[in-house]
């Protein structure tokens, strides 16, 4: 084997060599530094154009001022009266029930009342009793006053008769004045109708205990004028502005799907509610001519507004106008 001399590079050889690793080594940092310093600038551009703010523009166009609030109500009989006995005893018979037309002071019922007649029987024989007394000490103070003019008795005597005769007097007439009384309640033993209107609540039979008054005793009778109703809207305070006395209104009722009613605005609580932010509206509408056909408006709160379509319409639009 025959071995050859190794032959070492030259100095100047080594160092051009070295020179140009280095330069490419710089090149490539240098073109790394200016992509990088690129996608920095190219992302703040982008994140200064994100942040300005878009907005969409649209034409201006005049539309219709008119609107619709469409809000729940409540229908109230246009009077309605919670009737109750003025006197004690038992249901004798009741002489209407739920639904009858009745007309003022048509009887509904008539209570048996034994105490209250035996308290009458009383009090007009005390009656006879202090009459009688009277008539006696007036008659003789009329005696009393010819002998006092013959003067066959004294004067004295004579006065004091004449003022025996006077509180005689004053007993028969209170005694009177309490029969009267009695009588007059007696008069309540018949339940008659307030008005004209509807029975819409019978609460006892015959032989039913009645206690006299609201307190001790129960509700016996409810009648209710229903020839208009009343409608009570909680109209919210931004739409308060816009409601006064005889704007018009429709309103739906859910046993009438699709029939829309008139109704006008009468007042208002002119005062806000200060839970609910809204004012109290009252509206009413004529009920005349319905209360025998189909379309007959009944008491009664309407759906809630998750239903609007059965609330009340106000407003300035088709639903209502002025």
């Amino acid at each position: 084997m025959s071995s050859q001399p190794i032959k070492t590079p030259r100095p100047g050889r080594l160092l051009l060599v070295g020179l140009l690793t280095t330069v490419a080594a710089g090149a490539i940092v240098a073109g790394g530094l200016i992509d990088r310093a690129r996608s920095n600038q190219d992302l703040a551009t982008w994140t200064n154009a994100q942040a300005v703010p878009t907005v969409a523009l649209a034409e201006f166009a005049h539309g219709d001022a008119a609107h619709s609030l469409v809000l729940p109500g409540n229908v109230q009989p246009y009077n309605k009266a919670a009737i109750y006995a003025r006197v004690s005893g038992y249901l004798k018979s009741w002489q209407q029930d739920i639904g009858a037309h009745v007309t003022a002071g048509q009887v509904l019922a008539t209570i048996d009342t034994p105490d209250l007649d035996q308290q009458v029987a009383q009090a007009k024989a005390t009656l006879a009793s202090a009459k009688a007394s009277y008539d006696i000490a007036a008659l003789t103070a009329n005696r009393y006053d010819t002998l006092v003019k013959r003067q066959a008795i004294s004067q004295q005597v004579a006065d004091q008769s004449g003022a025996d005769a006077a509180a005689k007097k004053a007993v028969m007439d209170a005694n009177e004045a309490n029969v009267r009384q009695l009588e007059t309640m007696q008069a309540f033993k018949q339940i008659v109708a307030p008005f004209d209107g509807v029975v819409t609540q019978r609460n006892t039979d015959v032989g039913a205990l009645i206690n006299a008054g609201s307190t001790a005793g129960q509700e016996l009778f409810e009648v209710s004028d229903l020839h208009r109703v009343r409608i009570y809207v909680q109209v919210p305070q931004a739409f308060s502005a816009a409601i006064h006395p005889d704007l018009k209104a429709t309103f739906e009722m859910p046993q009438y799907p699709g029939e829309k009613f008139d109704a006008t605005v009468i007042t208002t609580s002119n005062a806000m509610n200060a839970m609910s932010r809204s004012l109290l509206v009252e509206l009413q509408a004529d009920n005349c001519g319905r209360q025998d056909s189909r379309q007959h408006l009944l008491p009664g709160r309407v759906p809630d507004s998750g239903r609007p379509e059965h609330g009340a319409h106000s407003g300035h639009g088709p639903d209502a106008g002025q």
